[in-house]
């Protein structure tokens, strides 16, 4: 089972930003020095869930030159939000920097506030990011000789001679579609690509039974991969990157310590997230941008359940050693969750450190 970090924090005020940047790249290098496999950041803009993630793929690039060892990974890049263009040509830049050691997941996204800054309404970005990968296809497949390709839906161009650079490797990057929705399942098997496995199904979004949804959503994407006819290395690949994501991770020395810990986290995190709202709120005016599920209070157990991975390194091994035994691959941990204080950003070391030190052990056997 692979272990990676997603750096998934928030700034509160603007004056807050610098700092961030700063905790954010040297607890990426702390991860890099324990034997993480990858970093995986997310796409967000405007609202302070990770400044720095307004240019994702900047960031990626920067770390990339620190860490040249190092997997990297996007949870999840809008597509909506993205020209086809501008996102071919910056995946195969990072796909060159990385040497072929790059994840795209990709989504709709969840934000209306975002949507209406780029000028997207929110029932509409399914169907605009379905446009936009059948472009970014074209786009990656075309030769200099093929005929101009059109983009004539959200995104406009006509694209005459080809995409540079090409990619790093025979083909592009690897995406990694949320396996939530039949299309989006097919499109990761279908071509060979891991997938996001999620713990809930909407629009419920949370419970206490994540581990079923799970089996669900696997068993699904499984099947179709198998059946796909992929050569045997392939096939071994997409398993071993397919992902669960826990957006808080926390481990302490003993269980009652975790939780102590793991409570004052994401009591700081609801804070942000209240904060956030209200913004949305304010997106969701109208409806064409209004959401259709809600995900509730961090602080609930059905929250706690689906999102969190906590206690002592023994509980956290036993814990993961059912989605081991499920498939998932890859196990996504959200070690900087909420405001990035300076107390947050040592019980994200000493999360990092417990891993390395007792649980990524206990998975390499």
């Amino acid at each position: 089972m692979r272990f990676s970090v997603f750096l998934n924090a928030r700034t509160m005020t603007p004056d807050a930003d610098r700092r961030l940047i700063v905790d954010l790249e040297r607890h990426a290098l702390l991860a890099g020095e324990l034997g993480f496999d990858a970093i995986f950041l997310p796409d967000h803009h405007f609202n302070g869930y990770m400044a720095v993630a307004s240019d994702s793929y900047m960031f990626a690039s920067y770390l990339a030159a620190k860490l040249p060892d190092m997997h990297f990974g996007f949870s999840v890049t809008t597509v909506p939000l993205h020209h086809p263009v501008r996102f071919v040509e910056r995946i195969n830049i990072l796909d060159h920097l990385t040497k072929g050691k790059l994840l795209v997941g990709v989504g709709s996204g969840t934000t209306p506030e975002e949507m209406i800054g780029f000028g997207v309404n929110y029932k509409d970005a399914g169907r605009i990011a379905e446009e936009n990968l059948a472009a970014a296809e074209a786009l990656w497949n075309k030769r200099i000789e093929d005929d101009a390709i059109e983009l004539d839906g959200f995104h406009k161009g006509r694209v005459l001679q080809r995409i540079a650079p090409s990619p790093y490797g025979r083909k592009h990057a690897r995406l990694m579609p949320v396996a939530m929705k039949d299309a989006s399942i097919t499109r990761a098997a279908v071509n060979g690509w891991p997938a996001f496995i999620p713990a809930f199904t909407p629009p419920q979004i949370g419970g206490l039974e994540p581990l079923t949804h799970v089996r669900k959503y696997f068993g699904k994407y499984h099947e179709q991969l198998l059946a796909a006819g992929h050569d045997e290395q392939t096939v071994a690949d997409a398993l071993s990157w397919t992902t669960h994501s826990y957006q808080c991770v926390h481990l302490a020395e003993t269980d009652e310590q975790a939780h102590e810990e793991v409570m004052e986290i994401l009591t700081s995190y609801q804070e942000a997230i209240d904060r956030e709202a209200a913004f949305n709120a304010k997106a969701e005016s109208d409806e064409a941008n209004r959401k259709t599920d809600r995900t509730g209070s961090a602080l609930t157990e059905e929250w706690m359940a689906t999102w969190c991975l906590y206690g002592s390194p023994a509980t956290v091994t036993t814990k993961l050693r059912a989605y081991q035994q499920v498939g998932i691959g890859n196990i996504l941990c959200g070690t900087v969750t909420g405001p990035l204080t300076e107390q947050r950003l040592a019980y994200a070391d000493q999360t990092l450190r417990l891993l390395a030190e007792h649980v990524i052990p206990a998975f390499d056997k």
